[in-house]
């Protein structure tokens, strides 16, 4: 065969108990919000902004990426199953022969988690009197790193991989059958270290940073576009996308796209005003 990689890894790490596993997508998960955390942190200290609200700010993000993630997934992508199983939606259960069972949760939409996000960064910078938009650009650096992070636990998971290939970086993933299929997980989590990388250099400038919600503009605009292109790489995760001229993924992105491409077209302009 003509993969690169025969993938088979157990997503499981070990048992905590019979019933609960901890699974290589949850703790990579988790790495990547202390590692987005950490960024955020560090450019807080550099910039001798106080961190006593910041440990606030990362349970504001855990469960606002949480929720908009689950939410989302529920809504996007299987909104009649879930109208059904209303239960499931919050609850890491399904029902299996008239009883539920523990099983994780079976879907989470990045989508979702972005919006979820916003909506709790909005909570916060309201109790604690912090300018939005000064906020999501320092957010903005951290967020990537969280990404990708989450991505690679797509990859151990075996799922949300691409569209089959002939190429020799093709990756073989046998829980699932034996074509050689795009690696579209650690396509994106290149993809997101690499805006990360953009970013952090842009937030060096001065003249960017002085203008709250330029490298936010960037941000969407960056990360939103890249997940577009991927997609076309991409199986479809619903049997409905398969009649969309765009998949799911992709049309969802589209608002993203334009929302920074607006706030890039306009804070650039409110940048050159500062500059005359």
């Amino acid at each position: 065969m003509s993969g690169l990689l025969n993938w088979n890894v157990d997503p499981v790490i070990f048992w905590i108990t019979n019933t609960f596993p901890l699974k290589y997508y949850g703790a990579l998960f988790a790495c990547g919000l202390l590692l987005g955390y950490y960024v955020v942190r560090e450019v807080y200290k550099k910039e001798k902004v106080s961190l006593e609200s910041l440990d606030s700010l990362l349970v504001y993000v855990i469960v606002g990426t949480i929720l908009g993630a689950r939410l989302g997934h529920c809504l996007f992508y299987e909104p009649t199953y879930f109208m059904q199983h209303p239960i499931e939606i919050l609850l890491p259960i399904q029902k299996i022969k008239g009883s539920y069972a523990f099983v994780g949760f079976q879907g989470l939409a990045s989508h979702g988690g972005t919006i979820g996000v916003l909506l709790a960064i909005v909570l916060y910078c309201r109790k604690f009197k912090v300018k939005f938009l000064w906020l999501l650009d320092r957010m903005a650096l951290g967020v990537p790193v969280t990404a990708a992070f989450i991505r690679l636990g797509n990859f151990m998971n075996s799922e949300i991989y691409g569209k089959p290939t002939n190429g020799n970086w093709g990756v073989i993933f046998q829980k699932d059958d034996l074509i050689p299929r795009h690696p579209t997980q650690l396509y994106e989590a290149f993809a997101y270290l690499l805006i990360f990388v953009i970013l952090f250099t842009m937030f060096k400038s001065e003249k960017i940073k002085e203008v709250n919600g330029l490298i936010f503009g960037y941000f969407l605009t960056l990360l939103f576009l890249a997940r577009f292109i991927i997609e076309f790489f991409k199986e479809n995760q619903e049997h409905f996308e398969n009649d969309m001229l765009i998949n799911m993924g992709q049309l969802l992105s589209v608002p993203f796209i334009l929302i920074g491409l607006t706030l890039i077209i306009l804070k650039s302009k409110q940048r050159k005003e500062y500059s005359l």
